[in-house]
């Protein structure tokens, strides 16, 4: 969705719309807690637990919900570790990605209609099996460093271009 407003001087602008979503990863050392997507955006791919925020619902909300939604586990605690936007070249919609590290929960992992949860050791992240920004933001994550970036993709989800530095806080 996309709004377009036209100026005074008749020059169309186009506003770009943004998203607001959510990804929740569970790091427990050496222990990481990733999904197979098994449909919609990013099938076929590992990623974290998340999706969008409902209306009426803080951003904090749709993480916890999302998680136990698409594996089963309820999240009690969780620290924002991340915001990272991402765009697609001639796209007119941008994702804005609220990254979470869940720190404390309850409940075993079980596999879902969306995703088909799997412990990977930190040694063997199936980045090749990834969304390409994760090679990026993912280790500043497991050392619990907190950052922003921004990542522009081509048609097939290649990082054209990329924007990423750690913060002090979110």
């Amino acid at each position: 969705m996309y709004l377009i407003i036209a100026s005074p001087a008749n020059k169309i602008n186009i506003i770009i719309m943004k998203k607001i979503t959510t990804l929740c990863l569970i790091h427990q050392h050496p222990k990481l807690l990733l999904g197979m997507k098994k449909r919609g955006f990013g099938a076929g791919r590992w990623n974290g637990f998340g999706g969008k925020v409902a209306n009426g619902e803080s951003i904090e909300e749709a993480a916890k919900r999302e998680m136990l939604e698409e594996s089963g586990v309820k999240v009690y605690q969780m620290e924002k570790m991340g915001v990272l936007d991402f765009c697609w070249k001639n796209g007119v919609e941008e994702i804005e990605v609220n990254v979470f590290k869940v720190k404390n929960f309850s409940g075993i992992p079980t596999e879902s209609e969306e995703m088909r949860p799997h412990w990977f050791d930190v040694a063997n992240i199936p980045f090749k099996d990834m969304w390409q920004d994760d090679t990026f933001w993912l280790p500043l994550f497991l050392e619990n460093k907190k950052f922003r970036g921004k990542f522009i993709f081509d048609g097939k989800d290649n990082i054209l271009e990329k924007e990423l530095k750690e913060v002090e806080e979110i």
